[in-house]
């Protein structure tokens, strides 16, 4: 079936056409406009001009999605989209566009967790991957260990409580003078540094069975924060480089750590990476080392899927549209969600 999902949680606004079947995973067309720009100036997303920017481009890479899938409203099966968690101005922009484009073509309304969707682009990327296995999930705006039992049944085993591994990283490249988004010059920046030049603490939090798997990356980025103004009230300088290898290694140690325990207490043998800090070339070799040196299968998407994008959303649209989730005229957004 042709599904057509609509993502614009944060700044991103995304419009795909994917063709899903039981024998068949494939992406027809993913338009994605980005904000970067709009928001380098403010050092960051700043919601109302996000919501606005999602209004003025949704229209249009709709249309440049299904002329991109070769199709017109007539090859639609289903319309997906995203409705949490994110940015609740920006969620509402694709969620009201989505209900008209299925109320006027009478086609299904699939809801999708934002979440969900970063785990299905693997689905997109590895045809042969099936649940259950391990997904870390970590972006700007979310760090997660989920045990994925099935398609549309998942269990949160692990969680930040605070800060993102994405959100940290952008706080930290700031520091660096690395302009918004940080995530990209962090990743080159940590290739000429020593990695163990500057004593970091780690995000990780204990864990004791029983218990979830927790982070905390507040302490980190502002134990960056408090390295470089030390420095400067000393009138001394900072290698940029180590810092940002440092800080590297500390999210990457804390990450496998974790990961590596909850294979342990999950007794899971498959190791999915998704969200925007999946793209980060160091966090993809860390993870990658653990499953090879456990012997557990590993899986990323690549970059181009890794980000906010609609067709990761049409892939886990057509589980939850076999699982029977349907959604009316009355759908709405909300900005947090499991």
């Amino acid at each position: 079936m042709n599904i057509l999902a609509f993502e614009s949680s944060c700044d991103e606004t995304s419009a795909a056409v994917v063709a899903m079947s039981e024998s068949e995973r494939t992406v027809r067309s993913n338009i994605v406009a980005s904000q970067i720009e709009i928001h380098r100036r403010f050092g960051g997303v700043v919601p109302e001009v996000a919501g606005r920017a999602h209004i003025e481009c949704i229209a249009r890479i709709t249309k440049e999605a299904l002329d991109g899938a070769g199709i017109t409203a007539d090859g639609v099966d289903a319309v997906a989209v995203t409705n949490t968690p994110g940015l609740i101005g920006a969620l509402l922009v694709g969620v009201n566009f989505a209900k008209s484009f299925a109320f006027a073509n009478g086609l299904p309304l699939v809801p999708v967790n934002h979440i969900r969707g970063h785990v299905a682009a693997s689905y997109l990327a590895f045809p042969e991957l099936d649940p259950p296995f391990l997904a870390l999930v970590a972006s700007g705006g979310h760090t997660s260990i989920i045990e994925v039992r099935t398609f549309t049944d998942y269990n949160v085993i692990g969680y930040t409580r605070d800060d993102a591994a994405g959100e940290a990283f952008d706080k930290a490249a700031r520091v660096l003078g690395i302009p918004y988004p940080g995530g990209a010059g962090m990743d080159m920046l940590a290739r000429g540094g020593d990695p163990n030049a500057v004593k970091l603490p780690s995000p990780a939090i204990p864990h004791a069975e029983g218990e979830p798997f927790e982070f905390s990356f507040s302490g980190l980025k502002t134990a960056v924060i408090n390295y470089a103004n030390t420095a400067a009230m000393r009138g001394e300088g900072i290698c940029r480089e180590n810092v940002a290898a440092s800080f590297t290694r500390a999210v990457c140690l804390a990450v496998t750590s974790h990961l590596s325990a909850a294979l342990d207490s999950t007794g899971l043998d498959k190791v999915v990476l998704a969200g925007g800090v999946a793209a980060n070339s160091h966090l993809r070799a860390a993870v990658g080392g653990m499953c090879r040196e456990r012997g557990a299968g590993f899986f990323v998407p690549p970059p181009s899927l890794c980000g906010d994008n609609a067709a990761m959303i049409g892939a886990q649209a057509y589980y939850e549209y076999l699982g029977g989730v349907r959604a009316g005229t009355d759908l709405n957004a909300r900005a947090t969600g499991e």
